[in-house]
């Protein structure tokens, strides 16, 4: 399944590259002119974006739905549904803790090796 607007780059590169009207660019890849000329008219929660990042920047480990209960404590009047949907658009995540035990390595490596106990 292709996103629309993907499928709009898609005919504006066909409008571009070959010449052609938008008519004949969505007919030849199957699409839908009304899709094509479709604009959102959804408010783009500018403020609110700022705010999921500076939250999210600070509380690393925090994910979606611990930033929503932060973010209603704040005043807020947002669901879950939407602060998920702003947190995936940012490209926000969860940052993976190594446990302590694969993170012992590190510190192995520039120590010489203990001697043999019969070698002392």
């Amino acid at each position: 399944m292709v996103r629309p607007a993907l499928r709009r780059d898609v005919v504006a590169v066909l409008r571009n590259s070959f010449r052609v009207s938008e008519r004949w660019a969505c007919s030849a890849m199957g699409f839908h002119r009304s899709a094509q000329r479709y604009r959102s008219r959804r408010d783009p929660q500018v403020e609110l974006r700022i705010r999921l990042r500076d939250l999210a920047a600070v509380r690393v480990r925090y994910g979606y739905r611990r930033l929503h209960v932060l973010l209603r404590r704040e005043g807020w009047l947002v669901n879950h549904k939407r602060v998920h949907r702003l947190y995936t658009e940012e490209g926000l995540s969860i940052r993976t803790k190594l446990p302590r035990r694969k993170r012992a390595w590190r510190y192995r490596q520039g120590r010489p090796e203990a001697a043999a106990p019969n070698e002392i």
